[in-house]
This record gives structure tokens, C-alpha cells and sequence, in this order.
């Protein structure tokens, strides 16, 4: 999809994930397809699900408090009163930092959050063999830090919600570098 459809703000296009349509970044995400409400399910057997944003609360199971909450009070126009928390935290002006902070952003991470938690959840009832969130992903994340267009680490709350429920979890980045979140969160555990 290009840009300019994805700033269009159609009705039809209600799930576009986009967090900052006016921002050009090498890893701004696009609106994932499989949520378009004019793409029908391939088969039967498919099932699209909105995500349920993921609270302060339920963020801070891997995050620290701290760090969530000042990716929910930072904003774009507020941003000069929280630049020694931004330096501690690696985020930055749009322009001058691979994790710049925009409008909406606790919004859009507890949204992809929320999508990658609730497959987990889905899967750990049986509801489901495989899940995907195209928004998901987001494996650079460190517990109190944002690096590489990563605020929230949806898959280590992915994981941890996989681990109610079973005893290991095999995690494959498929990604072309590191996924040095991730293996951060795990590294002291055989899970």
C-alpha cells in the first residue's frame, strides 16, 4: 500500500496500524493487508480477530513501569520536557533517532501488543494452531528501552503468556537480523 493510500483516513480502512502516517522511516510498518475489511478469509478455516489493546498493567509484565509510563505521557509537542527519559529510554525527535516518538504511539504498541498476546491466548485454549499478527514482531524492544522502531516487545509478552500454559516455548526469529530483545528477556532461562 502506498503512503498516500494509507494517509487517505477511509472508513473501510479502520485497522490501518500505521502509527505516523506523516512520518518516512526505512521501518515504518504498513497496514497489514490481512486486516483490510475488504479482504474475505482464504478458506474456512481462517479467522481474523481485532486485538484488545494490552493495558499499562498487563505491558509492565515484561516492561518496566517506568518505561511504560513514559510511553504513555510522551508526545510529539510535549517531547522538550522528557529528553533526559527519551535519552534514557533511546527514543528521539522525528529525524534524529531510529525510535522517534509520534502521536498515538502507547496506543499503537498496546494495539500490536494486544494482537500478538491475544493469538497466544488463542492458541494456549486450543482456539487455534497457528496465529499471525502482521503488526507484530517488534523483537528489539529491551525490557526498558526502544530500539529499532521496536517500543513494545510483543513477543516476549507472547511468550510469557505461552508459558501459563506450557512448559517451553521454541522461538524462531525468521527475521534477517537479530532479534536481540528477545533473546535479552530469555537468556538466564532454559523455557
Amino acid at each position: 500500500m502506498k503512503r498516500e493510500e494509507r494517509e487517505s483516513g477511509r472508513e473501510d480502512d479502520a485497522l490501518n496500524l500505521c502509527p505516523c502516517p506523516s512520518i518516512t522511516h526505512p521501518l515504518l510498518p504498513l497496514p497489514p493487508p490481512l486486516f483490510s475489511p475488504s479482504l474475505p478469509p482464504s478458506d474456512a478455516h481462517t479467522q481474523v480477530h481485532r486485538p484488545t489493546p494490552r493495558t499499562e498493567t498487563e505491558l509492565e509484565e515484561f516492561h518496566a513501569d517506568d518505561y511504560v509510563s513514559f510511553l504513555q505521557r510522551v508526545t510529539p509537542d510535549g517531547q522538550d520536557e522528557f529528553l533526559a527519559q527519551m535519552r534514557r529510554f533511546n527514543l528521539g525527535p522525528v529525524g534524529e533517532a531510529d525510535c522517534p516518538v509520534f502521536d498515538g504511539m502507547f496506543e499503537y504498541c498496546a494495539l500490536y501488543s494486544g494482537g500478538s498476546v491475544g493469538g497466544a491466548a488463542l492458541l494456549n485454549r486450543g482456539g487455534a494452531d497457528v496465529c499471525l499478527n502482521w503488526a507484530g514482531g517488534m523483537h528489539h524492544a529491551k525490557k526498558a528501552e526502544a530500539s529499532g522502531f521496536c517500543y513494545v516487545n510483543d513477543i516476549v509478552l507472547a511468550i510469557l503468556e505461552l508459558l501459563k500454559t506450557h512448559a517451553r516455548v521454541l522461538y524462531v526469529d525468521i527475521d534477517i537480523h537479530h532479534g536481540d530483545g528477545v533473546e535479552e528477556a530469555f537468556y538466564l532461562t532454559d523455557r
